[in-house]
Parts: C-alpha cells; sequence; structure tokens
C-alpha cells in the first residue's frame, strides 16, 4: 500500500554535514563558569532508534483493506534518526531545529489495530528512508512579576540549559509536535525509551492534530506559577485524514487545546495530574454521512473517510476531554493512568481510531537485581468507539487505521510488557511483548501476541 509516497529529496548530504557539527556543536556548550547549574548559548542532541516486530497468526473468519494480517507477517522494521538544535538568541528566548530521518514500516503498514503496535511507525507508504525537517520553532519567556530568575533548566533535547523565573509566560511558534508540550506522562510517553503502543504513550482518545508524522504548525502558550501549568495551543489540521499536508483556515479548519497541569509531592514523592480539553474544527465528515454514503455508493465520500482524497466541504466538529497521571510511589516504582473521551460523531482525522480509552500501567527500575539503569513496564488499555463509529464499520465502512469489512463489536483491550536493558552509556536493548485482544474492536479476530526488539541511543 501506497498511499502516500514522500517527494525524495537529496536534503540527506546536507543532514550528515550537521552531523559532523555535532562534537564541535556539544563541547562548545559546555563552557560556563558556573559547574553547578551552567548557563549555555547552544544544545546540541541526537538519537536513534531501530525498532521490529513479528506477531503470531490468528483466527480471523473474514479480513477488510485495513485489517491487521491474520499470518505471521515477515519482521517489520522501523528507524528514526534526530539531531536536536537549540541557540539562545537573547534573554528567555531560543530556537529550536529538529532534522530527522525516519524510514521502515510497521505491521500490516500500521493498520488493523486501533492501538497502534509501534508508536516509531506512522500511515505512511514510503519505506525508504526519508530526511524531513520535524521541528522549527521560536521559544521565548516573559518574566511575571519581580522574582529573579530561579528555576535551573538542564540541558536536554530542545532545552537549552538557564534558569528561568518559576513565574513566567512561555510562548512557542513554529512547527512541533503537539504532544512535546501536553500530555506529558514520566513514566509512558516516548515509544523510543518507554511503550511501544500508541494508546498506552498518548491519550488516544484525544485525536490530536498533527500531519502523518507526528508534526503540526502553530502556537502554544504556557502560564508556569510553582506547582501548576496552565497551557493552550492554536495549531493547524491535515487537510485530509491523516495526510501530510496541514492547513490553517481560522474560520473552518484548525484545534485549540487547553490543558491545566499540578505537580505535588505525595508522601515526600513527585506526581503529576493533568486534565486537557480540545476542540478541532476540520473537512471531517461525520459516521452518520458515511454510513449514507455505503447505502448511496457514494465512492467519493468513502475516499474522504478512508484518507484517499479531499473533502472541499468544512464542518467536522470534534470535543474531547482527556486526563493524565503519574506518581512515584518508592525509589524505582512509579504509576501511571490516562482516560479520555470525545464525542465520536466526526471521523478520526489525525491520531488513531480510538473515542473512548483508560490505561493503567506501572514503571520499576531495576536497582533491586542490581541493574539500577534498566527499566521494566507493564500497561494495559481498553480502547472503545462511539456508536456511530461502530456502525459505520459495521457496515463495511473503511477508516484510514481500521476496517475489517464487518464488526462484531467488543473493546480493544492491549497488555504491554517491555524490559529495557542498560548497555553502555546512552544506549539500551528492549525487549517487548504486547497482546492485542479484540483487534479493531472485532471479537470475531484474535487474539494476537505481538514481539518486539528495539535499540535506543542518545546523546
Amino acid at each position: 500500500m501506497t498511499r502516500f509516497t514522500l517527494r525524495k529529496t537529496n536534503r540527506l548530504g546536507l543532514f550528515l554535514v550537521l552531523l559532523q557539527l555535532i562534537p564541535g556543536a556539544f563541547l562548545a556548550a559546555q563552557n560556563s563558569s558556573d559547574t553547578s547549574h551552567p548557563a549555555k548559548a547552544w544544545s546540541a542532541h541526537f538519537q536513534v532508534t531501530v525498532i521490529g516486530q513479528s506477531h503470531s497468526g490468528f483466527r480471523s473468519p473474514y479480513r477488510g483493506p485495513n485489517s491487521l494480517a491474520d499470518t505471521v507477517e515477515p519482521v517489520a522494521t522501523s528507524v528514526s534518526s534526530t539531531l536536536y538544535l537549540g541557540r539562545k538568541l537573547w534573554k528567555g528566548a531560543a530556537i529550536y531545529f529538529n532534522p530527522e530521518v525516519t524510514g521502515g514500516k510497521g505491521l500490516s503498514f500500521t493498520t488493523g489495530v486501533a492501538g497502534a503496535l509501534n508508536g516509531e511507525t506512522y500511515r505512511v507508504g514510503a519505506t525508504q528512508p526519508q530526511v524531513f525537517i520535524a521541528r522549527a520553532y521560536f521559544q521565548q519567556t516573559f518574566a511575571l512579576g519581580k522574582q529573579a530568575s530561579n528555576q535551573y533548566l538542564p540541558d536536554e533535547a530542545n532545552q537549552v540549559a538557564g534558569r528561568v523565573p518559576a513565574r513566567r509566560l512561555t510562548l512557542t511558534i513554529g512547527k512541533f509536535a503537539l504532544s512535546d508540550f501536553f500530555d506529558d506522562n514520566a513514566y509512558s510517553r516516548d515509544p523510543r525509551t518507554q511503550f511501544f503502543n500508541w494508546s498506552l504513550w498518548a491519550n488516544g482518545a484525544w485525536d490530536y492534530p498533527a500531519n502523518t508524522r507526528g508534526y503540526t504548525f502553530g502556537l502554544v502558550a504556557d502560564y508556569t506559577v510553582p506547582g501548576w501549568t496552565l497551557r493552550f495551543s492554536s495549531t493547524a489540521v491535515p487537510k485530509i485524514a491523516n495526510y501530510k499536508l496541514m492547513e490553517y483556515q481560522p474560520a473552518h479548519a484548525h484545534s485549540e487545546t487547553l490543558e491545566l497541569e499540578h505537580q505535588y509531592l505525595w508522601n515526600g514523592r513527585p506526581g503529576a495530574f493533568r486534565l486537557n480539553l480540545s476542540r478541532t474544527q476540520s473537512r471531517a465528515p461525520s459516521y452518520q454521512d458515511g454510513l449514507k454514503a455505503l447505502r448511496d455508493n457514494d465512492r467519493f465520500l468513502l475516499l474522504v473517510i478512508a484518507g484517499d482524497t479531499e473533502n472541499i466541504r468544512y464542518g467536522g466538529k470534534k470535543m474531547a476531554i482527556a486526563a493524565n497521571m503519574d506518581q512515584q510511589l518508592t525509589r524505582d516504582l512509579g504509576l501511571f493512568s490516562r482516560i479520555g473521551w470525545n464525542d465520536g460523531r466526526y471521523v478520526s482525522w489525525a491520531f488513531t481510531e480510538i473515542d473512548r480509552t483508560f490505561n493503567l500501567g506501572l514503571s520499576l527500575k531495576g536497582s533491586s537485581w542490581h541493574r539500577p539503569q534498566d527499566v521494566v513496564g507493564l500497561g494495559s488499555v481498553i480502547n472503545g468507539i462511539s456508536q456511530e463509529h461502530r456502525q459505520f464499520l459495521a457496515a463495511g465502512g473503511d477508516g484510514f487505521i481500521l476496517g475489517d469489512g464487518a464488526l462484531n463489536y467488543a473493546h480493544e483491550f492491549i497488555t504491554e510488557w517491555y524490559y529495557s536493558a542498560h548497555l553502555f552509556d546512552h544506549t539500551s536493548l528492549s525487549f517487548d511483548y504486547q497482546f492485542v485482544k479484540n483487534p479493531a474492536y472485532n471479537r470475531d479476530r484474535g487474539p494476537v501476541h505481538v514481539f518486539g526488539l528495539r535499540f535506543h541511543a542518545e546523546w
């Protein structure tokens, strides 16, 4: 399946040249007279992640165009490599630039499971490595009040080290992933180091605006005081369902997200709670439109819903609410959970086909078996969809991820276990297992056993 063939580019040479600059830029960034809390002018980091996955064969009396293959597939491999560059401009201001290379594919081209199996793969038809600009944005922080800059932010990916006011307003404008700022979680947010499954490292019911690779452009504002952050964004949405091109039409197509985050101590240990509200307007048709299109054999509208062509009208509106928490229980053990809901009236447009979700999990460091940098994670998630969504799939409709040709509905249930073994400085090797019951909400298919191996390195 080659739904979207990305434009070939000759920027690989430029990217390789930039890689040669990492050591010098990184060493230059270390120079500071304050060795305990150094302020820096540059930030330079790099990551590479390779994931291979395979799954068992399973019971499948029928299948559709977006079904997970019911036989054992060849190992599906994904690779990503990112260069994170940041430069301080003036007091409180910085720019960030992230060239990225990705390649490979997911199992069954990332179809057939609403809680998709590999967070490093997307609905991209081209499997050869592609070079693109993942992020390019400007950020300005304003002090609120007369207090000194008394909170230290360390040097890390897309963060130039330095002190910032404890009470501040931060504005970000440009291209980024909305998940860089919202739906954070200490134990489950990054498929490059933590859980693989989309509905464990993110809130599946938040159909957050993004292109096929997970990025958008727009504005984010963060208002921070000790213990609390209120953040707001207004960003572009895909022009076509799960598409590479975005559009921002203030009267018709845009998405707003509001999140309140509270960080606290419980029994002396850190925790956080986040409440997220979002509203998206787009070209998305409703599932009722889809049912009518099936009855009328309206192939054009069915292609719109599946993400294969453009719908010229606007009118899709989706409301969502999500909550997210993480809590350190002991020095080595952490708990996390997410719950989410969207109205499910209009078709999924950007992330995945989930309208209700709940997950719960644990993360444990390996100190007790003398491997303090190892991590083991265990998480489970229950996903569901709205009545209209069910009816559309049961009638033979296809979304951009799901479509078995029929549907005997049941909640999708996924449990994932991973063990991340520290190899040497900055590198790890992870073993992953996922058990998927009722893939694509279909009790007639499955269960599925999915096995994965991940290599990750970062500097």
